[in-house]
């Protein structure tokens, strides 16, 4: 009996430096803070939570910069992500400092570095032999070298017919890039995983349940993560579950929404339907939150 095809994400590998502060932070002077360097990136963290909700097959392609790209492949590898790691010569992998509060709130400064380097050049019609669902870090469409390398992806895996999945991934890239561009850019795929900030930025629509219904004549079904308040599902213009959250202490946000995708995306593959998956995905989600940093522990 064989089990469902592989996951294959396109995202993005990046080093966070993660600084969790419980004070306000001073300018000019001192805060204190616990502050680690831990592996991250969109797209390496839904892998990650992919493989930890029990897919077994997980592929990762992605770009990263020479001075790391053994220490990112060996987590990835002890997580059991089956990795296709571009390594740049010239830049650096892509390097985030979170910023954490005391309500496990973050704030990003961002490097993309080597990650939206990726480029045709770096993409073959054979990475989906096998594959099941294609899910695409939205980072990726952010740049002119990295959307080079996603749309012919796209291309080759509705030729193929195999699903595509979207995480639009920052409203501050998506207000840069323009609202309009973005959806273009993302049209006819299958499912969007936005958060409630994104779905509103890109509907503007205060109410998420109202952004997820609009977004629904976008993309086939659509995900939108809320938090602490869960999730919703919409489909053909209306809303179709609202998906309660899991109590968690929360610690560290960060990796939060990858979480969810990951384990929404196992589940799915697995032959859980969409609400079922939601489920799963808000589960994931909650083990996110409740430790430092985007990656599951190690088990």
């Amino acid at each position: 009996m064989t089990g469902p095809g592989a996951l294959l994400v396109i995202g993005d590998v990046v080093t966070d430096i993660v600084a969790r502060h419980r004070a306000p932070l001073a300018p000019g002077t001192d805060t204190e803070a616990e502050i680690r360097s831990l592996p991250g990136g969109a797209g390496a963290n839904v892998a990650c939570w992919a493989v930890h909700a029990g897919l077994q097959d997980v592929r990762l392609l992605a770009r990263v910069g020479a001075e790391s790209a053994a220490w990112h492949e060996s987590h990835l590898r002890g997580a059991g992500v089956r990795t296709r790691l571009v390594v740049d010569d010239l830049t650096p992998t892509a390097t985030v400092v979170a910023l954490v509060d005391s309500a496990a709130e973050r704030t990003f400064l961002t490097d993309s570095g080597a990650a939206l380097r990726l480029s045709a050049d770096d993409w073959s019609p054979d990475f989906l032999d096998g594959v099941a669902h294609l899910h695409v870090s939205g980072y990726l469409f952010f740049a002119e070298a990295s959307r080079g390398a996603v749309l012919p992806a796209l291309r080759d895996a509705h030729t193929r017919g195999i699903p595509v999945s979207v995480d639009p991934a920052s409203s501050g890239f998506i207000t840069a890039v323009g609202v309009d561009r973005f959806l273009s850019l993302t049209e006819g795929v299958d499912v969007l995983l936005p958060n409630e900030e994104e779905a509103r930025l890109l509907t503007d629509l205060p109410e998420p349940a109202d952004a997820a219904a609009k977004l629904s004549r976008h993309a086939a079904l659509v995900a939108v993560t809320m938090g602490a308040r869960g999730a919703l599902l919409a489909a053909s213009g209306a809303v179709t579950a609202r998906i309660p959250p899991v109590e968690v202490r929360a610690v560290d946000s960060t990796g939060a929404g990858d979480a969810f995708t990951g384990g929404f995306l196992a589940a799915r593959l697995a032959g859980a339907d969409d609400t079922t998956a939601a489920v799963a995905g808000c589960r994931m989600g909650a083990q996110a939150v409740a430790s430092l940093g985007g990656r599951p522990l190690p088990s």
